[in-house]
């Protein structure tokens, strides 16, 4: 598939997934080890589940979890105060000749999946599912 079929399609291209992940690895790591003194921060344990990098790699909006998902919009304030080092520290680390603009938003796919567990598990979802006629029966 070619580069621009992705971008046509939306689909990430492998070197955007790359990055993204080298992005969220180093993202984890200095969360992990405590590199950014800021008291919100310190206070809550935060998770970095994924990264989306822009297709010319110039944004990377990295999704963060707090553990519990308390003070959520708290961390993603501090995260955004610390930016520009976050920035100049994952470029750094990563060795890349341009760092990528960093934005941060809340990682909300727990609060899908949970969602979507609840519609299926509906009444009127499963009476659906269970007077549907069974393909294999032909």
């Amino acid at each position: 598939m070619s580069r621009t079929h992705h971008v046509a399609t939306g689909e990430p291209t492998q070197r955007m997934l790359r990055v993204a992940e080298l992005v969220r690895h180093a993202m984890s790591d200095l969360l992990a080890r405590g590199e950014i003194m800021d008291p919100v921060i310190e206070k809550h344990v935060v998770t970095v589940p994924r990264v989306r990098m822009s297709p010319d790699l110039k944004l990377a909006t990295v999704y963060v979890m707090s553990l519990g998902g308390k003070d959520t919009n708290g961390v993603l304030e501090a995260l955004e105060r610390h930016r520009k080092h976050l920035r100049k520290e994952i470029a750094t680390k990563l060795n890349l000749k341009f760092a990528p603009d960093m934005r941060f938003r809340e990682d909300d796919t727990f609060d899908n999946q949970a969602r979507i567990d609840a519609l299926l598990n509906n009444e009127k979802v499963r009476r659906d599912l269970d007077t549907a006629p069974d393909k294999d029966a032909d």
